[in-house]
């Protein structure tokens, strides 16, 4: 479910009109709805009602500030894997107690802000760095709440660049080896063991590799309870896919995810920490863009839109598909048109979208929207080509407002330094 739906033949997000945002901000624009972003955390807390549990949303599916706040005051923790995303949680106003930094690549400058700044736990990825954390705690003289991260070895069945939880991945300690990893947690100084963290791969869409993991974690934390360990925590990640194309087929549900959860890992009584980014964020946020051209070729037609690669890589780097709709509705007996929807930039991957063109021959100007690009959007945006960077926008209810501007560029160029001797 989206806040994104049209009203006399127009798309609004809830109760603005696309076409008064682009208007005002101008486009390519990124814009958020409220109210998806609120229904979607609430689903997974009513997924785990009556179990002790912390949903902290995946800052690096949506890191805007705004957001953050957003879902900080609805009460999400928060999780992050830089010291870049724990510090726009902290200036979301996020405690530190909700705040759950994982990563593989932790620096001890990292751990250090962390630790100065109150965390809730830190989810270890290697024995190396569970050395080095345990150094930086003790020179602090304070103690490191962890969980260590057990790499399943199950296939989660998600694009190769995305899985996570195979053996052959770079994440984690291979779960065969995890009691001897936590005994040597134990014996560190400056560490206290609270708990366990898996996480598999993200937008899965099937259910039973979910099971299987959390399986492996269940009896796990048994054998380190009886090993001596205080497991109190399971963090088991996030990864529960969403819809990218309007159709019959619907992924699993929240419901069904914590009736996963509930069956797995219930009985232990531990308080569970999951992870969501993506289907908190993902249908939450449209990319609104303008057509510049119409070009028909040889075979095939283009719609030459005004975003390009660098504001929305996902379908140049994983394959990814999104729906194209017109932000107006076609008129009565218009044709249907096939085009391969492209953008400036000189890799830009082809789209062939009937949607993009709305059923009908577009204009120029006419404006689109990219559904479900609220999570891995923004964030994966860069200035390729020497483009600012594209703006973003939070609508509630009938007010919206710019929460991250356009820069000119001149700002854009700024921020480059030429040496003394040129």
């Amino acid at each position: 479910m989206d806040h994104f739906l049209s009203r006399d033949g127009e798309l609004w997000a809830e109760d603005v009109p696309l076409s008064e945002i682009a208007a005002a901000v101008g486009t390519p624009v990124y814009v958020y709805s409220s109210a998806t972003l609120l229904r979607h955390l609430s689903l997974f807390d009513e997924a785990l009602h009556g179990m002790p549990h912390l949903v902290c949303f995946a800052v690096k599916a949506l890191s805007n500030v705004a957001v953050l706040r957003l879902l900080g005051e609805a009460g999400a923790g928060m999780d992050v894997v830089s010291e870049g995303e724990y510090r726009r949680a902290v200036a979301a106003g996020v405690p530190g107690e909700r705040i759950v930094f994982s990563g593989v690549g932790k620096t001890r400058a990292e751990m250090r802000a962390a630790l100065t700044g109150g965390v809730r736990q830190f989810n270890l990825e290697s024995e190396p760095e569970m050395r080095a954390l345990s150094e930086v705690a003790s020179s602090l003289g304070v103690t490191a709440p962890v969980a260590i991260r057990v790499n399943p070895d199950v296939d989660a069945r998600t694009h190769a660049k995305i899985a996570t939880g195979k053996s052959e991945n770079k994440f984690g300690i291979p779960i065969a080896k995890a009691r001897e990893a936590y005994r040597e947690a134990a014996s560190l100084p400056g560490l206290r063991v609270v708990g366990i963290d898996v996480h598999i791969g993200s937008q899965l869409t099937d259910l039973a590799p979910f099971e299987a993991a959390y399986r492996k974690v269940a009896e796990l934390a048994g054998a380190l309870r009886a090993d001596g360990h205080a497991i109190e925590r399971l963090d088991l990640g996030g990864g529960l896919g969403i819809p990218y194309t309007r159709s019959n087929e619907v992924p699993p549900l929240p419901s069904d995810y914590g009736e996963i959860i509930r069956r797995t890992v219930g009985p232990l009584g531990c308080e569970v920490v999951i992870e969501p980014g993506r289907l908190i964020a993902g249908n939450a946020g449209v990319l609104l863009s303008r057509v510049v051209y119409m070009k028909e070729g040889e075979g095939r037609d283009f719609l030459i839109l005004d975003a390009a690669m660098n504001d929305l890589v996902r379908p140049a780097m994983y394959d990814a598909h999104h729906d194209i709709v017109p932000v107006r509705e076609p008129e009565p007996g218009d044709l249907d048109r096939l085009y391969d929807v492209v953008g400036p930039r000189l890799r830009d991957g082809g789209t062939p979208s009937p949607a993009a063109a709305g059923c009908r021959r577009c204009a120029r100007g006419d404006l689109v929207a990219f559904r479900s690009a609220g999570a891995y959007g923004a964030v994966m945006s860069s200035e390729y080509n020497s483009r600012p960077l594209v703006p973003e926008v939070l609508v509630q209810k009938d007010q919206f407002a710019v929460i991250r501007p356009r820069p000119s560029y001149e700002e854009m160029i700024a921020k480059d330094s030429i040496p003394a001797w040129l």
